[in-house]
């Protein structure tokens, strides 16, 4: 029997521009499970980033309710302060961004450690050895000394995700985590996402443009001008300008 992790209520969000008002989100709704690799597909423009920043609380919606079922308890991302909002995501939710943002000045293992210190989660000796395993996971441990600058883009994003985890979030949200790697690359990526899933109960959400990545996420949607569609109803876009050059 599955259980929902993550819901979107009537969720919408409006930026005013110089432009005007400009429609980035309309009437989300949307129930995520636990244990899902969720894959969100859709062109630049359509929405996809500004879905995630309302899942994880780091944009404002203009209206709607985005709910966390973790824990028992119902939790209301939205109506948090920023601040709490922040350590809520620090602990809950990692967060995998296609630009990987690894501090050029820490090396690989200090930068999975950043995030303990972050959430008031840190002990020297324990936060090591995580950073370490994680590490690991990703078959980058002999690389735990280096700076980000001294390896490549695919294994930085490899980084990247390890120190997603460095709090052994629940939940995980990546941003086009795969859009600026090669094919090889991005489907190393692809498989530590699905060991994340089938082997500890991660839940995933991911977004991307690229429709020839459908047939790994265990759902699919696709959002068109800030509406989510049904994976099968796809008279609103065209799959072939979608597709990675």
């Amino acid at each position: 029997m599955t259980s929902t992790i993550i819901e979107l209520r009537e969720v919408n969000k409006t930026y005013s521009t110089a432009a005007g008002d400009f429609v980035a989100l309309k009437n989300v709704n949307l129930t995520v499970n636990a244990g899902e690799f969720l894959g969100i597909v859709g062109k630049s423009g359509a929405g996809k980033s500004t879905l995630l920043n309302m899942i994880n609380g780091v944009d404002e919606l203009t209206s709607g309710e985005v709910f966390m079922h973790t824990d028992g308890a119902n939790l209301s991302v939205h109506d948090m302060s920023e601040d709490a909002r922040a350590f809520w995501r620090g602990k809950n939710m990692g967060v995998v961004y296609q630009s990987f943002q690894l501090l050029p000045m820490l090396t690989l293992v200090e930068n999975i450690m950043l995030p303990m210190d972050f959430s008031d989660n840190f002990h020297p000796r324990k936060s090591r050895d995580r950073a370490l395993e994680l590490l690991e996971l990703v078959e980058l441990s002999e690389h735990a000394n280096k700076l980000p600058a001294y390896v490549s883009g695919g294994q930085q994003q490899r980084v990247a995700i390890a120190r997603a985890l460095a709090n052994d979030p629940l939940i995980l949200v990546a941003d086009e985590p795969t859009g600026s790697l090669d094919s090889i690359t991005s489907d190393h990526i692809f498989e530590v996402f699905e060991h994340l899933v089938r082997d500890q109960g991660k839940t995933i959400i991911m977004v991307t443009h690229d429709m020839g990545l459908v047939s790994r996420f265990t759902r699919s949607l696709v959002i068109v001008d800030g509406e989510l569609l049904d994976e099968q109803d796809d008279s609103k876009f065209d799959k072939t300008v979608m597709r990675r050059k």
